[in-house]
């Protein structure tokens, strides 16, 4: 789940990793069940953080997950990616 709750603690240990870590990154997002606005919203502030850092975040997503931001309409922007094998081709790709 990746709430209102988790969020603070999610935040922080990806812009570690996008901080510390390789430029390009791949977020495991297929377990997660729920996700709601205040997780979307660091998502989306993970994302242009690893923009400004010259790399990419790929986020591998389940149907759930997939569906919530398909309603906001971020699908695009955030770079979801339907397994782990596909978001390294892309990030191969970059």
């Amino acid at each position: 789940m990746l709430d209102a709750f988790s969020e603070p603690t999610f935040r922080k240990v990806v812009s570690k990793c996008i901080e510390e870590g390789p430029k390009d990154i791949i977020l495991d997002l297929s377990k997660i069940d729920f996700v709601d606005s205040s997780g979307l919203g660091a998502l989306v502030q993970l994302v242009k953080k690893a923009q400004s850092a010259e790399g990419t975040l790929q986020i591998v997503s389940n149907a759930r997950v997939t569906q919530t931001v398909k309603l906001v309409r971020l699908e695009q922007f955030l770079s979801l990616q339907p397994s782990v094998e596909v978001a390294l081709e892309k990030v191969k790709q970059a």
